[in-house]
């Protein structure tokens, strides 16, 4: 009997299972010898450690390390953004150091099956023996809140433009928790959704690879359908959400026709022509 944490990012081209390095821990020392002979039929490079404790431990903290840093660069975003700094490009310069620093990006929350998730097996473990874990614990906090955060902050514009979140028609751009791809586990456009509508408003979603929803753990079926992306379609929402950034939209079409645009995502940054209705979240 033997560990070996699963590694992988969906929609990531640059690597495959077979190149990515897998750890092996045995529940003792032939155990793991027959675990890393097997698991060397097929992948590259099998990594070998002293048991199956240190191989999930080493999957927490691969996950944790994530999770930790994603929460800093979105309470960075918070402050920041009342200070008019613009946060994309803070992590964009500080990304120039060659060394020392590596760059997470804010968003509207956490998704996938990994990070809002598995941090929270080594603070149960944790709380057996006795001890906390604040950075698990506060980072979850922060990330938690960003549903939340995005919500007020569509609310705000709305405001500013003499319009109110009740009735209003809001398109969520993106279902899926990550861009380019179908996986919608956990994915905080669900919560900004159901936020939006318990506000009164009227929510639909587009996502090119998710046509319609289905039962969820958290929030059961919603029974959309992806609506059509069209110009006519955006002009004639009160305000759209970008939630995920998928590839296979195109950005200056929407940043022309829509007339009010919450960019959780700093992907409308890039677009050209006027900026007035385009909100930072």
């Amino acid at each position: 009997m033997a560990f070996s944490p699963e590694r992988e990012d969906p929609g990531r081209k640059d690597h495959q299972t077979q190149t990515i390095p897998k750890l092996v821990g045995g529940i003792d020392a032939r155990s793991g010898e027959l675990a890393v002979m097997l698991y060397s039929q097929a992948i590259a490079k099998v990594i070998p450690v002293s048991s199956a404790e240190v191989a999930e431990s080493a999957k927490l903290l691969e996950n944790i390390y994530r999770a930790v840093n994603i929460a800093l660069v979105n309470e960075m975003k918070v402050v920041l953004e009342r200070m008019g700094i613009d946060i994309w490009e803070v992590v964009d310069a500080a990304s120039t150091k060659p060394f020392g620093f590596q760059a997470f990006y804010p968003g509207p929350g956490l998704g996938g099956h990994c990070i809002p998730i598995d941090p929270y097996y080594l603070t149960w473990r944790a709380k057996e023996v006795g001890l906390p874990t604040r950075f698990i614990e506060l980072a979850g906090e922060v990330n938690h809140n960003m549903p939340e955060y995005v919500v007020q902050r569509v609310a705000l514009a709305l405001n500013q433009r003499s319009k109110s979140v009740n009735n209003a028609r809001i398109l969520v751009l993106g279902l899926a928790y990550k861009p380019n791809i179908d996986d919608v586990r956990e994915s905080p456009s669900f919560e900004l959704i159901e936020k939006l509508a318990a506000l009164g408003a009227k929510v639909d979603y587009n996502d090119p690879h998710v046509p319609r929803t289905h039962h969820m753990r958290h929030f059961g079926d919603l029974n959309m359908t992806s609506v059509e992306l069209t110009a006519k379609s955006l002009a004639s929402y009160d305000c759209v959400l970008i939630a995920t950034h998928h590839a296979a939209y195109d950005w200056q079409m929407i940043a022309d026709h829509a007339k009010l645009i919450v960019d959780s995502r700093g992907v409308m940054r890039h677009v050209a022509g006027r900026r007035d209705h385009i909100v930072s979240a």
